[in-house]
């Protein structure tokens, strides 16, 4: 990797490199986390909305928000009609990076049946859930993870319905000390989410070193993949 190809990896800014058909070609450091957050095609139509009507580069400013993140603006270039590149300037934060999880080898499937039993007693709501039984033992502090999921149930008491998914985040990795590691969700869903709890679920997350995200009635949590 050459010294140019070093900042924009690291760079503070997100940056995706697509191909004319959609498919990521490359993304640097910060889009790993961003696109925890966002499909990938909703930057990919924002940077072909955007782009400049000839070859070059083209900025404009304007407001996006994905989950936490905030941008007041992007850059999109291309030179030619097989490539296009994105890339979107974060709102200045406090917390510009998060360091990598940490805690005790802890079996996730086990802290969701716990929440789910707590949450459900004397309550007349649907539990479901559709868990993908191939996630291994992760790093977690299962105290503080339990407090999270048990705020995100809290904030659905009002849904005759709780539905908690649990899946590989295909394709998608975030980096800690040079090292990639892959991600998955926890995305609870029900008809009647209470707003009041967001910054609540966000604190908790932060907590915990891990990303949340608020999309219609879905509560995300997305975690890294953390076996050693």
């Amino acid at each position: 990797m050459t010294f140019e190809q070093q900042w924009i990896e690291y760079d503070y800014n997100p940056f995706v490199l697509y191909s004319s058909n959609g498919k990521i070609i490359s993304l640097n450091n910060g889009a790993q986390y961003l696109l925890g957050s966002v499909d990938k095609n909703t930057l990919f139509e924002i940077a072909t909305t955007h782009a400049s009507t000839s070859f070059g580069f083209k900025t404009t400013f304007l407001e996006l928000e994905f989950g936490r993140y905030r941008f007041f603006g992007i850059t999109v270039g291309y030179e030619n009609e097989s490539e296009i590149g994105i890339r979107l300037y974060q709102q200045p934060t406090l917390n510009f990076s998060a360091p990598k999880p940490t805690g005790e080898l802890t079996n996730v499937y086990t802290l969701i049946d716990l929440c789910v039993s707590t949450s459900s007693i004397s309550s007349d709501t649907i539990f479901h859930k559709d868990l993908d039984p191939t996630i291994p033992e992760i790093r977690l502090h299962p105290d503080n993870f339990i407090k999270l999921l048990n705020k995100i149930y809290h904030g659905y008491k009002d849904s005759e319905k709780i539905t908690t998914k649990l899946f590989y985040r295909v394709g998608e990795h975030i980096k800690f000390d040079g090292k990639k590691y892959s991600l998955f969700s926890i995305e609870i869903s029900g008809e009647e989410f209470c707003k009041k709890f967001v910054s609540e679920i966000e604190l908790l997350a932060e907590a915990n070193n891990l990303y949340s995200s608020f999309k219609d009635s879905v509560v995300s949590i997305n975690i890294p993949m953390i076996t050693d």
